[in-house]
């Protein structure tokens, strides 16, 4: 899961200030953080999600030496969390340029999956009878954050599916090489209208190996031996450092937010991230199934935030096809699925998804697959 922006900061080698693209990275997970794909997959890929990187602050190109880069780092990370140069250098000489995280950066991105190619990637009988089993497992801890928060249990679980197969696949890179990597030896294409991008995302992960010093002090973590994914994101849920320090919870009251061993953290902090970054709604639906009158034109808003009114979408020719509370807004979604269009209303917790990772048809997985362990049946793919 992924911090996707971000926020004015010390200039790390490159810019004083620059704010991380909405982009997901080659792939969670969103965040640039690609999700972990089922075993045997290539991992989905599908249509960029709502773009903000217009409104971001420009950023200086100009290449700047390893060493240079690699020194303002160990500065502006001392100054900014308090932490000694010294350690930091200490530290950074343990980490490793990866090759495999740099090819894995470097993949062509796959062509645009329909949904009705991408669903099945992420929820299948076995991913459904694991999820009901991890539910009764946990049932006791899942349901106080429930009650506390006001996230249902079964989408907790889902999101655990989805990103680690219930904590089965949690990654294998060291977290230190893999933000090492990617912060000073981010792969660049040679493409002129790439570059941008590319510089944009090594200073989002130079500022994630930054927070990373942060977090392993604040927590008591072992920075040299914590793993995660090659992107460095870590946990049953996948946090990116950022997302840890600002949404992570001590779901256990032991004083340590544990998202590596403790479930009643990891739950909790899943929840507090859905509520405290999405918005989450307690007791709001996610998404209805709906139609659209023949004849009429797609709405595809770039922007995701559920700002349409019922009677605005109306107008625009689309309905639900169940019954939806009065007042309610909602933004309209398009899948591809195997017998044609189909077409959905999504509400504020649909967005919340999203927030998790920047892709609609990543939200609709996790929905869905939260549905079916709850025993609910499938709609057709």
């Amino acid at each position: 899961m992924i911090r996707r922006s971000l926020a004015c900061m010390l200039t790390l080698g490159l810019v004083a200030c620059a704010t991380q693209p909405q982009t997901p990275s080659p792939s969670p997970q969103a965040s640039g953080v690609p999700v972990s794909p089922p075993p045997g997959s290539k991992g989905p890929a599908e249509a960029a999600p709502e773009a903000a990187a217009a409104t971001a602050a420009p950023v200086d190109l100009t290449p700047v030496p390893f060493e240079v880069a690699r020194a303002n780092f160990v500065r502006d990370t001392a100054a900014r969390y308090g932490i000694p140069a010294g350690q930091i250098e200490a530290t950074l000489a343990q980490a490793q340029i990866r090759d495999p995280i740099i090819a894995a950066m470097s993949r062509p991105a796959e062509r645009v999956k329909p949904w009705n190619e991408y669903r099945p990637m992420f929820i299948s009988q076995a991913r459904i009878e694991g999820g009901k089993k991890f539910l009764a497992q946990h049932r006791d801890e899942l349901m106080r954050v429930q009650q506390r928060t006001g996230v249902p249990a079964e989408v907790i679980v889902a999101i655990i599916g989805v990103e680690t197969s219930y904590g089965g696949n949690t990654g294998s890179y060291r977290v230190l090489d893999a933000l090492y990597t990617l912060a000073f030896k981010y792969p660049r294409s040679g493409d002129p209208a790439k570059l941008e991008r590319e510089v944009r995302r090594e200073l989002f992960f130079r500022d994630e190996l930054a927070r990373l010093f942060a977090l392993t002090r604040d927590e008591k973590l072992d920075i040299t031996a914590i793993k995660g994914s090659y992107a460095g994101a870590m946990g049953m849920g996948q946090f990116m450092p950022s997302s840890y320090l600002d949404y992570a919870v001590d779901g256990n009251g032991d004083g340590r937010r544990d998202l590596f061993n403790s479930y009643d953290d990891v739950f909790s902090s899943i929840a507090n991230y859905f509520v405290k970054k999405g918005g989450w709604v307690r007791g709001g639906p996610v998404a209805v199934p709906a139609t659209l009158q023949a004849g009429r034109e797609e709405f595809n808003p770039t922007e995701w935030a559920p700002t349409w009114t019922l009677s605005e979408l109306a107008q625009r020719g689309y309905q639900p096809s169940v019954p939806v509370a009065a007042g309610l807004t909602a933004t309209p979604i398009t899948l591809e699925g195997s017998t044609g269009k189909q077409y959905w209303l999504g509400f504020q917790n649909y967005y919340a998804i999203t927030r998790y990772n920047l892709s609609k048809m990543y939200a609709m997985a996790v929905y869905q697959l939260s549905q079916a362990i709850a025993g609910q049946e499938l709609p057709p793919a």
